[in-house]
């Protein structure tokens, strides 16, 4: 980035009293899919994207993912492509299925690992220091994240990134906990495959999200739409 270019980092403080900053991340094709039909992903995004998500994982506390992304890709989640110190890595599994040798599980850079349950989930043992909280979930088996969000900030945690999967992305905006969206939008057209970003229905264009946007070249035609939701 040139001297010029806008900070997106700058934004990265708490504004709201009882949940952390969350910002979330969603990196897509031109024609909106975020992975082919079968569910192959990697990588849509070439090295300016990744850097990029790597360097938001330096500017928070701690990195969210739900269990669906952990099973797909067994991501470390921590911050290898720029300078910085790891974030904590948590993972929303309410049934349990958080295998105990996932790599984000690993405690050997001293980051914390967090994991949440549903109430009366009895799951696999999870490695040494590794934290399990509990909550309850609806009854459709989903947390509300938003209760989520709260206890990260019990926990200790001003800024969070969501970082996957879309669903998870999907629901936090839907229940109005994102404060930023940074949507990393790579040259590649797909044609077909999963969507990204899949909210609560609208029948009028006037009820449409149109949030301050700031556009950011980040390289190779890859471009930033760093998106303000919490207008």
């Amino acid at each position: 980035m040139s001297a010029e270019t806008p900070d997106p980092f700058r934004h990265f403080r708490r504004r709201n009293d009882s949940r952390p900053f969350i910002v979330a991340q969603l990196g897509q094709s031109l024609d909106g899919r975020i992975a082919t039909r079968t569910g192959d992903s990697r990588y849509i995004g070439r090295t300016p994207s990744l850097d990029h998500l790597h360097r938001i994982r330096a500017h928070v506390d701690a990195v969210l993912v739900g269990i669906g992304t952990v099973l797909a890709d067994d991501p470390q989640l921590n911050v290898r492509r720029c300078a910085g110190r790891n974030p904590a890595r948590i993972v929303i599994d309410a049934k349990g299925r958080l295998p105990p040798g996932a790599k984000l599980l690993d405690g050997a850079d001293g980051a914390r690992r967090i994991v949440f349950r549903a109430e009366g989930c009895v799951g696999p043992a999870l490695p040494a220091g590794a934290e399990t909280v509990f909550l309850p979930v609806d009854a459709a088996g989903r947390f509300d994240l938003a209760e989520i969000a709260a206890r990260l900030l019990g926990l200790g945690f001003e800024r969070v990134l969501f970082e996957g999967g879309a669903g998870i992305v999907s629901q936090a905006i839907d229940r109005g906990i994102v404060d930023r969206l940074h949507l990393m939008v790579s040259p590649v057209i797909i044609g077909s495959g999963q969507p990204g970003l899949e909210l609560a229905p609208i029948d009028r264009l006037a009820d449409a999200r149109r949030p301050r946007t700031e556009v950011i070249s980040l390289g190779e035609g890859e471009v930033l739409f760093d998106c303000d939701l919490a207008m």
